[in-house]
């Protein structure tokens, strides 16, 4: 009778901790990388002179997880403004919008 190979012992299913350590560790490293690429490429929308201010600004909100304040004298609007490359002016004109556009849905 000819030897046999022991159960699973070409399976690659049951791996070793360490494989599987190895495996968790590169996933997240990938899952990192994918996010920083994400940022960036949200980071570049909101710097792009080819989009106009409202594209903008919904980006950088993204970005920061944070909406455009009501308050024309709030003082990250000037944060907003730099970030975008927009002026003040462009920011409180989005704000105008938005705050035009509620009062025509109510």
């Amino acid at each position: 009778m000819a030897p046999t190979s022991p159960p699973f012992a070409n399976d690659t299913v049951h791996r070793t901790a360490g494989d599987l350590s190895n495996d968790y560790r590169a996933r997240r490293a990938l899952e990192e990388e994918e996010r920083a690429q994400r940022r960036r490429v949200d980071l570049e929308e909101q710097r792009s002179d080819l989009n106009p201010p409202k594209v903008r600004i919904r980006a950088w909100e993204k970005v920061h997880g944070l909406r455009l304040p009501t308050d024309s004298t709030h003082p990250i609007l000037e944060v907003i403004a730099g970030d975008t490359r927009l002026t003040l002016a462009d920011v409180r004109e989005e704000q105008q919008a938005r705050a035009a556009e509620s009062t025509v849905r109510r």
